[in-house]
């Protein structure tokens, strides 16, 4: 499973038509803002189609374009590239041409192909966003478990508490020694 490293956008002409993509990463499936965003930034486009993926939930929309001409060839390539936690949307200016149905399919699937042959991935792996508790003596031990993990933020009290980004693996080694342990999962980038 893999994202995009940064947001990108890219533009083609197909029969006179402006097809605007513009691939931005996601953290929640409440898309609403940034396509009111999007809106704003093209207001005289004619449509708005988009697919996205978070957390494996899709979702599409053809924003007035022939039942699946758009949102549906908008996800396909999501899908077929592996992406996950990804929102695409074509902004399309209308030039006078009609494309027909598979004219619209082919547009929409090679203005999000052609966008992602500029983009630089990266990996996504399951991990957990964890609050540990403990004692002093067993900091070194904890550190040493922790090498390759973030540590977000340490708190010295009368124990020691630590917020951290982890792996699958190093959670279940910290649950074998019985570490007091909140957890959330969460997807991390590596």
């Amino acid at each position: 499973m893999q994202t995009i490293k940064n947001n990108l956008s890219n533009e083609i002409i197909i029969k006179n038509s402006r097809f605007i993509c513009l691939l931005i990463k996601i953290n929640n499936i409440d898309i609403s803002d940034i396509l009111n965003n999007i809106k704003l930034s093209y207001p005289k486009a004619t449509h708005y189609c988009y697919g996205f993926i978070y957390n494996n939930y899709k979702k599409s929309s053809d924003d007035g374009e022939p039942t699946g001409t758009a949102g549906n060839p908008i996800l396909f390539v999501l899908e077929k590239n592996n992406l996950n936690n990804i929102l695409c949307v074509v902004v399309r200016y209308f030039g006078g041409i009609k494309l027909g149905a598979g004219g619209l399919l082919r547009a929409y699937t090679k203005s999000v192909s052609e966008c992602l042959k500029e983009i630089e991935f990266v990996e996504l792996i399951e991990g957990y966003k964890i609050e540990l508790e403990f004692n002093y003596n067993e900091e070194k031990q904890i550190n040493y478990i922790l090498d390759k993990s973030t540590i977000i933020k340490k708190e010295y009290n009368k124990t020691i508490n630590y917020q951290v980004l982890v792996s699958k693996d190093i959670l279940n080694k910290l649950h074998n020694y019985k570490y007091n342990i909140i957890e959330k999962l969460y997807l991390e980038i590596v």
